[in-house]
C-alpha cells in the first residue's frame, strides 16, 4: 500500500452497528478455575450471523461509493464471511452472489440463501470459489468484497478490540485471536496496542493451518500446500499481505494447537455457557489454555475471542469423543497381555480407581492378546506412568493417545490380523466431503492393487476420512506412488503406524 492507514481512526469511525451488536465479555468460571486465572470471553458467537465475520463485511460495504456499491458486490466463502456479506446486501439494499465450494454443506448454503444471497457452487476447495469469483467479478462488474486482507475489513473486526478495553477497563494480561486470514488478529492487535501497548496479543492457529506462523517465520507471506479442516473457519492456505504487515508489527506470540484441543475447549465454553462455538470459534479458547499452561500464568486477566459458533450438529459426535483427549482427561493405550486365565484381571486391577472408558479386544493367537483401551486419567503425566506400571508388571503398553490414526480409525476397527494380506500398504486420505464423496473415492481407486482394508466414518464435517490397506507388491512401489500422485487427495503414509501394526498388520 501507497501509505500505511491510520487504524486506531478507521476502527473508531467504522460503521458496524447498523448490524452488528456490541457482544458481551463474559467471564468464564469454570474455565478460570481449572487455568487458575481469569479468562473472559468476547462472545462473537451472539453476533446476528453467529460471527465476528458481520463486522468487516458490512464496514467495507457501507464504505464503498454508490457506484460500486449499486453494481452488487461477490465473495468467495464456505461459511461465515459468506453469511456476513449476505446479511449486509440486505441492509445496504443491494445484490450479493456469493462463490461456495460444491462440497459446502447444505446448512450454509441455506443460510446465506435465507440472507438474500445468490450462491454460486464452483469447485471443491476455497481457492476454486475464490478463481471463479474473480472471473465473476470482471465479467459482471461486481465489487468484490475479500474476507480479511482489506483495510476497511481489518478495521470493522478492529472493533472488537474497542469493545474489549471499554468492557474491562483493568489491565489485561493477553488477548487472544484466531487466526485464519489474519483479518481478526490485525485488527484488534492494531487498535489494542495504540492504547495499551503492555496487553499482549497472541494470535492462535491449529498445527496443521499455520500460515501466519510460517509466514512470520519466513519474513513474507507463504503458501501452503495444504491445510487441515477440521477448524475450518481458519484453513487458509495464504494469509493476507496487509493482515501479515500487521500481525508482523503487532502480535507477541502466536500459539499452535491441535484438534483435541479444540474439542476440549468447545466442551469447556458449553460448561460455563451452554452455548456451543465451532472449531475456529473456539480456537482462541484453545490457545489462551496453552499459553497459560507454557507460561505458567496464575491470576491473570486473560479474554479469548470466541469468534463464531456456526456448528453443524453431526459434528458434535467427533467433539464429544476427542475433548476428554484433548483436556488430557483420557489416554488411549494398546496393551499386550498374556493369553491366560488371570491376565485381564491383573490389568484391571493395576489399573485402581481410573476408570475404563473403552475397551476393545479379539482373539488373535494362542500367546498373546492385544487390548485397545481407553482410560480416564487427571494430565498426561499420569499417562506415562500408568505405562511404567504396565511395563514392570510384564503388561508390555504404548502411549496412543496421541496418534491420529489409533483415534479416528483403529479404535472401530479392532478386529485381528489379516495373514493372507500379503504386500500390504496402508495409507490415510482425506478428501472433501459430499453427497458421492465416498463412491467418487472409490471409483478413483484403480483395480491394479487389491483392497485388502477399508474404513471410512461420517464425522459431520466438511471432509471424509478413510484408512485403507492395498496390496502392492515391491515391484509395484513406483507405480503405486505414481497413482497416489494421480489420486488428487491428501493422503499419508501409515503402514508402520503401531497402531496398524499391533492390531490389523
Amino acid at each position: 500500500m501507497a501509505s500505511a492507514p491510520d487504524y486506531l481512526e478507521r476502527i473508531l469511525n467504522a460503521r458496524v452497528y447498523d448490524v452488528a451488536i456490541e457482544t458481551p465479555l463474559d467471564f468464564a468460571a469454570g474455565l478460570s478455575a481449572r487455568t487458575h486465572n481469569r479468562i473472559h470471553l468476547k462472545r462473537e458467537d451472539m453476533q446476528p450471523v453467529f460471527s465476528f465475520k458481520l463486522r468487516g463485511a458490512y464496514n467495507k460495504m457501507a464504505n464503498l461509493p454508490a457506484a460500486a456499491l449499486g453494481r452488487g458486490v461477490i465473495c468467495a466463502s464456505a461459511g461465515n464471511h459468506a453469511q456476513g456479506v449476505a446479511l449486509s446486501a440486505q441492509r445496504l439494499g443491494t445484490r450479493a452472489v456469493i462463490v461456495m465450494p460444491a462440497t459446502t454443506p447444505q446448512i450454509k448454503i441455506d443460510a446465506v440463501r435465507a440472507r438474500g444471497g445468490e450462491v454460486v457452487l464452483a469447485g471443491e476447495s476455497y481457492s476454486d470459489a475464490y478463481a471463479h469469483a474473480l472471473e465473476l467479478e470482471k465479467r459482471d462488474r461486481f465489487t468484490f468484497v475479500h474476507p480479511y486482507d482489506d483495510p476497511d475489513v481489518i478495521a470493522g473486526q478492529g472493533t472488537i478490540g474497542m469493545e474489549i478495553l471499554r468492557a474491562h477497563p483493568r489491565s489485561i494480561h493477553a488477548v487472544f485471536c484466531a487466526i485464519g486470514g489474519g483479518g481478526l488478529a490485525a485488527g484488534v492487535a492494531a487498535y489494542i496496542k495504540r492504547l495499551r501497548p503492555e496487553t499482549k496479543i497472541v494470535g492462535v492457529e491449529t498445527h496443521d493451518a499455520n500460515a501466519m506462523a510460517q509466514s512470520l517465520a519466513a519474513g513474507h507471506p507463504v503458501t501452503l500446500e495444504q491445510v487441515g479442516l477440521f477448524a475450518d473457519g481458519t484453513a487458509v492456505k495464504r494469509v493476507g499481505d496487509e493482515t501479515f504487515r500487521l500481525c508482523r508489527q503487532y502480535l507477541d506470540e502466536i500459539i499452535e494447537v491441535d484438534n483435541d484441543a479444540i474439542c476440549a475447549s468447545i466442551k469447556d465454553v458449553f460448561e460455563d455457557t451452554r452455548s456451543i462455538l465451532e472449531p475456529s470459534g473456539a480456537l482462541a479458547v484453545a490457545g489462551a489454555k496453552e499459553y497459560a499452561r507454557r507460561h505458567r500464568l496464575r491470576d491473570k486477566n486473560l479474554v479469548a475471542v470466541a469468534s463464531g459458533a456456526n456448528m453443524n450438529f453431526d459434528r458434535l459426535r467427533f467433539v464429544a469423543e476427542r475433548a476428554e483427549l484433548g483436556e488430557q482427561r483420557e489416554a488411549v493405550l494398546a496393551v499386550t497381555i498374556p493369553e491366560r486365565p488371570g491376565s485381564f484381571r491383573k490389568f484391571c486391577q493395576l489399573l485402581g480407581s481410573r476408570n475404563i472408558t473403552e475397551f476393545n479386544y479379539r482373539y488373535a493367537d494362542a500367546a498373546n492378546a492385544h487390548i485397545f483401551a481407553g482410560v480416564t486419567v487427571h494430565n498426561h503425566g499420569e499417562v506415562a506412568r500408568l505405562v511404567e506400571l504396565l511395563e514392570r508388571h510384564q503388561l508390555p503398553a504404548v502411549d496412543l493417545t496421541d496418534n491420529e490414526v489409533a483415534k479416528t480409525h483403529i479404535r472401530y476397527m479392532v478386529g485381528g490380523h489379516a495373514p493372507h494380506a500379503e504386500n500390504e500398504v496402508v495409507y490415510r486420505f482425506t478428501f472433501p466431503e459430499r453427497p458421492g464423496a465416498l463412491l467418487d473415492f472409490l471409483s478413483r481407486l484403480r483395480s491394479d492393487w487389491n483392497i485388502s482394508m477399508f474404513h471410512y466414518r461420517n464425522h459431520g464435517a466438511d471432509f471424509g476420512r478413510v484408512l485403507a490397506g492395498m496390496q502392492v507388491p515391491p515391484g509395484d512401489q513406483a507405480n503405486f506412488a505414481g497413482f497416489l500422485r494421480q489420486l488428487g487427495y491428501e493422503y499419508a503414509d501409515e503402514t508402520d503406524n503401531p497402531a496398524y501394526r499391533m492390531f490389523l498388520g
